[in-house]
C-alpha cells in the first residue's frame, strides 16, 4: 500500500514491521533557533529516520549538504525559488537524496513535533521531483509516542549512496512573475497561510515590509489541525476552504506564506478536502516584499 498525503502512528508502524521499503524524515526546526531542531533529533527520533534540515536540506541558501560536507555549487545549483528559503533546484535536491539513500522505490514520510509546520515542504518538495509515495505522520512525533511508538536516540548508522531518478513533477510551482502577472485575475486566487496578525501587517518579525499580496485571502496553516495535532476530517477541512473561497474555483489556488514552508498543509488539507491539487508560491511573502515595485496591502 502507498501513501501519498497522510499516514497515522499505527499505519506506520506496521509499515515498517512489514520490511517495505521505508525511509522516515524528520524535520524537526525552530526558525529562530535554527539549530533546535537537529539536537531534538538527536535527543529522539523515530528509529531509521533521517534529519532533513531546512536551511541545509530543503533550501539553496547553504546548499544541500550530503554525509561529509557541503556539496561545491554549480550551474544545476542555482534556486528554484526566491525567498528566506529558497527551493534549491530539482537536481541538487535530487543530489542531497542520493547522500541519504533513499531511491526511487521506497515509501517516505516525513514528520516534525512542530505541529507538521516543517516537514510538509519535505512532502511537496519529493512530489514536485516526481515521487508520488511520500506522506506526512498525521500528528507528527507525538502521535507516534501516543501510539506507542519506539523512540532512538543519537546518531543513525549513514546509509550507502543510492540513485534516486528526477521524473516528471506531481506539483505545480509559481514563481513570482506568474503571481504579479496574475494579479487581479480571476484564474489566481491566493491564499496566505501566515498568522492573521502578519497577514494584515500589524506585526511582521520575520521579512522587512508588514502586510500581504493584494487580493489574498487568509487561512492561517494551523486552522487545519484540531486539538491533537492531527489534521481535521475531509469534510470539516472542505467546509472551510469552501467557505473562504466563496465560489472561487478550488483549481485557481496559489498558496504562500512567509518562505513557502508552511503554506504546505493547506495544499495538503485542500487535497484532503477533495479540492485538487493547488499551486505553490515558494518564494511567497519574503521573495514578494524585497521588491518596492511590488504593490502591498494591509488590513
Amino acid at each position: 500500500m502507498h501513501y501519498t498525503t497522510l499516514i497515522s502512528a499505527p499505519e506506520l508502524q506496521a509499515l515498517t514491521a512489514s520490511g517495505a521499503p521505508l525511509m522516515v524524515f524528520d524535520c524537526s526546526f525552530d526558525l529562530t533557533a535554527p539549530a533546535t531542531g537537529e539536537q531534538q533529533y538527536l535527543a529522539e527520533h523515530i528509529p531509521g529516520a533521517v534529519y532533513a534540515h531546512l536551511d541545509n536540506a530543503l533550501s539553496a541558501r547553504h546548499g544541500a549538504p550530503g554525509a561529509t560536507g557541503t556539496i561545491v555549487a554549480t550551474e544545476a545549483d542555482t534556486p528554484a525559488s526566491g525567498g528566506r528559503h529558497p527551493l534549491p533546484s530539482r537536481e541538487k535536491f535530487a543530489a542531497w537524496l542520493c547522500s541519504v539513500g533513499f531511491s526511487n522505490d521506497m515509501q517516505a514520510v516525513v514528520y516534525d513535533r512542530n505541529g507538521s509546520s516543517y516537514c510538509g515542504r519535505l512532502w511537496w518538495m519529493l512530489q514536485w521531483l516526481g515521487h508520488a509515495n511520500v506522506a506526512v505522520l498525521d500528528g507528527g512525533l507525538q502521535a507516534w509516542v501516543a501510539a506507542g511508538g519506539p523512540l532512538a536516540h543519537g546518531s543513525e548508522p549513514a546509509h550507502f549512496q543510492s540513485l534516486f531518478r528526477v521524473g516528471a513533477s506531481l506539483r505545480r510551482l509559481a514563481t513570482v512573475s506568474d503571481v504579479l502577472h496574475s494579479l487581479g485575475q480571476p484564474r489566481q486566487t491566493i491564499i496566505d497561510a501566515r498568522a492573521t496578525p502578519r497577514y494584515r501587517g500589524e506585526v511582521e518579525p520575520l521579512d522587512p515590509v508588514a502586510g500581504h499580496i493584494p487580493g489574498a485571502l487568509n487561512r492561517p496553516f494551523s486552522d487545519n489541525f484540531g486539538p491533537d495535532g492531527r489534521f481535521k476530517s475531509p469534510e470539516a477541512l472542505r467546509a472551510e476552504f469552501l467557505a473562504l473561497l466563496a465560489g472561487r474555483d478550488p483549481a485557481s489556488v496559489v498558496h504562500h506564506c512567509g518562505s513557502g514552508v508552511t503554506a504546505n498543509p493547506n495544499v495538503l488539507a485542500m487535497e484532503r478536502a477533495g479540492l485538487g491539487k493547488t499551486t505553490l508560491f515558494a518564494g511567497s511573502w519574503s521573495e514578494w516584499c524585497s521588491d518596492p515595485a511590488r504593490p502591498v496591502e494591509r488590513g
